[in-house]
């Protein structure tokens, strides 16, 4: 390795993946090494040692973890309280009165984070002007403070009315905390969103503080010990919003990571829309553990302010990622009508399916795909895992005599309900927002994607699934391709045609500066900055608004051009437009720092020759009946070579299934682009 070299670790659920890029040759190289669930660190220092790059010769090391989001998932995170105004103590409890699930009479809603006897109240009030009706209560705000620390708190969420226009209460509150409980980690709101929403504000304090002690004494952990290495180059974070952020950052505002690891694969996927010519595709990442789900929209990641986690919103941005318990670990049981099922719950990466042979009883997806022979023990996974199809087909065996029904039926069962589960997650990204899936492009990813996404394809009439190099760590791949990102917001409700284009301006020039003045900080110079300023619009008395970028400064001319282009982007998403008045309800403002573009590698043209495949393997059909699939090794590939179906090619990272009919064809980024058979 040379100087100059890049490292991206994700830490998943079952395993943690790296990619190198060489700083000198641009070779990539992909690796994947066991998820160390209860000391996350050490797989990620595994990862480095597999990466074989020397700490000081690292420039750049990006991360993605899901640490944040395992710690709200099993309800493990920091002991929390809020300081909120004085009569709204129970704005967090109540929530908002809608029912997701509205026919579900069991329903319940998640488990609270906050317990209401640590939520204390500050005699202050603010109008939604930001101007003070009720002065900031030292003495009582002091007194809070106390009872925070006296609770035994780890750390706290400050929220009060209106402070997203005038967050000065919140701030000498957060100092008062700073001087009366010390040892409180402290998150105030407006950090995190100047945007309206009492309860969504709320929700997104808290998320923060109930994980900002894991994260940072996690972070806080890694940078020690991967500085005493030798690592003295640039550390990011990738966002849920996209893009990435700096350690130091990710410390203060932890909320950012939640859907960190997703991310980069969303990322990953807009470069690759850009490089290879496919502006438009749907992704379905499939790990371990889960499916994620995302959109590709002319070259854009599909980004939104509504997203929230089982239920508790975000006022955030953040990429579009739909999730389902659908991964290659997902386990296989009975329910009690005595039907097949498979997931949501995973077997993990301790002990993992039966067949990795490291004492996993229960059935998973993986092991259905090993017995119909998607997968097979002729070739080792991940560089060193060899399955034993043995253990599987007798992991399945009691679901078979179960339900009175051969091995085979069952293993066949297990990937048709799979793919039924990955097509209703992509029908909820598509067909739900307005889009069509055959105007799309399929890309599959993740250890588990290329099993399944030829008939994800098929199911939803998509005739071309692409599978990108390396796709079992596809999602450290794109986390290579992340700028540093930091995202403003200014709450303004008002009707469009009144727009007080002086506050609007100043809006925006404060927010770029605030951008300017962060980027500066870590180290971006002033030409590697950018700046995109948008604005959200909706109809008068509309809840949901649609996001629209301002081109320059807003003047009267501006204002005409956002409301032609406002009736046009409301006819896309909900195929309508209105006679009402246009209304606005926030002005946005993203400050990206632009890292040097990697250079990545070009496969080398084919010589024309055909590619032999190294072995056979029979695979079970729909039918019952076995078929001969021909088993390739990504590694014999150059540009251009074209493979005919029934088909099986594997890897060091994953491996993809392709059916009679279907052909693929290979790109010069090393991507394989499968043609589906007509008819099928």
């Amino acid at each position: 390795m040379s100087r100059g070299t890049r490292v991206a670790i994700d830490v998943g659920g079952t395993f943690t993946d790296v990619v190198t890029l060489d700083g000198e040759s641009a070779a990539l190289k992909f690796d994947k090494v066991p998820t160390t669930p209860s000391h996350p660190e050490e797989g990620v220092l595994d990862g480095f040692a597999a990466s074989g790059a020397p700490m000081p010769d690292i420039e750049t090391f990006i991360h993605g973890t899901t640490l944040g989001l395992n710690a709200l998932l099993t309800r493990r995170g920091a002991r929390t309280g809020i300081v909120t105004t004085k009569g709204f103590r129970d704005v967090y409890l109540l929530g908002r009165t809608d029912r997701i699930p509205m026919y579900d009479f069991k329903y319940r809603k998640p488990a609270t984070l906050v317990q209401r006897q640590h939520i204390v109240e500050v005699d202050e009030r603010l109008d939604f002007e930001g101007r003070v009706l009720t002065p900031f209560d030292e003495e009582g705000a002091a007194a809070a403070a106390r009872a925070i620390r006296d609770m035994g708190l780890d750390s706290v969420a400050v929220c009060f009315l209106h402070s997203y226009v005038n967050p000065d209460h919140e701030v000498r509150m957060a100092e008062i905390l700073k001087a009366e409980a010390p040892d409180v980690v402290v998150t105030i709101s407006s950090d995190l969103s100047r945007q309206l929403r009492e309860y969504e504000r709320t929700s997104t304090a808290v998320l923060d503080s109930y994980i900002k002690p894991i994260v940072r004494s996690y972070l806080d952990k890694l940078e020690g010990v991967i500085a005493e290495r030798g690592f003295a180059g640039q550390f990011l974070m990738t966002r849920s919003g996209g893009g990435a952020m700096t350690a130091s950052s990710a410390k203060e505002a932890p909320v950012n990571l939640i859907l960190s690891g997703p991310a980069g694969g969303v990322l990953g996927a807009s470069w690759f829309a850009k490089a290879a010519g496919y502006p438009n595709l749907i992704t379905i990442d499939m790990g371990g553990t889960s499916l994620d789900a995302s959109l590709v929209v002319n070259g854009e990641p599909f980004t939104y302010f509504d997203a929230s986690f089982e239920g508790l919103p975000i006022n955030l941005a953040s990429l579009y990622i739909h999730t389902i318990g659908a991964g290659g670990g997902s386990l296989v049981w009975i329910d009690e009508g005595n039907h097949l099922q498979v997931g949501p719950s995973s077997a993990g990466a301790d002990p993992g399916p039966a067949a990795y042979g490291r004492g996993g009883a229960d059935a998973t997806f993986t092991d259905a795909a090993l017995h119909v022979g998607y997968l097979g023990n002729d070739m080792a996974l991940a560089g060193s895992l060899t399955l034993d199809k043995g253990l599987a087909s007798a992991a399945l065996q009691s679901s078979a005599d179960a339900l009175g029904l051969p091995v085979d039926d069952v293993a066949r069962g297990v990937l048709r309900i799979s793919t039924t589960k990955i097509v209703g997650a992509v029908r909820a990204i598509t067909v739900e927002l307005g889009h069509n899936p055959a105007d799309f492009a399929l890309l599959s990813f993740g250890g588990g994607g290329g099993l399944v996404g030829v008939d994800v394809a098929r199911e939803l009439s998509i005739r071309t699934v692409i599978i990108p190099p390396g796709p079992g760590a596809f999602c450290a791949f794109g986390m290579l391709m992340a700028d540093v990102r930091h995202d403003f917001s200014r709450t303004r409700i008002g009707a469009l045609n009144k727009l007080d284009l002086a506050i609007v301006n100043t809006d925006i020039a404060e927010m770029r500066a605030e951008g300017e003045q962060m980027l500066s900080a870590e180290g971006f110079a002033p030409e590697a900055q950018e700046f995109a300023a948008t604005i959200n619009l909706r109809y008068e008395g509309q809840e949901h608004s649609v996001t629209l970028p301002i081109e320059g400064h807003v003047d009267a001319a501006e204002v005409e051009r956002l409301k032609e282009a406002f009736d046009a982007a409301h006819e896309r998403s909900y195929g309508h437009t209105m006679p009402d008045p246009i209304e606005v309800v926030a002005v946005r403002m993203s400050a990206i720092g632009r890292q040097d573009p990697p250079s990545l590698p070009v496969l080398a043209k084919g010589d024309g020759q055909a590619v032999s495949p190294r072995l056979s393997r029979n695979v079970i059909q729909v039918d019952g009946s076995a078929v001969e699939y021909a088993v390739y090794h990504r590694d014999d590939f150059t540009h251009g070579d074209v493979i005919t179906g029934p088909a099986v090619i594997s890897e060091h990272t994953g491996t993809t299934v392709m059916h009679a009919g279907d052909v693929a064809t290979v790109g010069p980024y090393g991507e394989i682009v499968i043609s589906l058979a007509e008819g099928k």
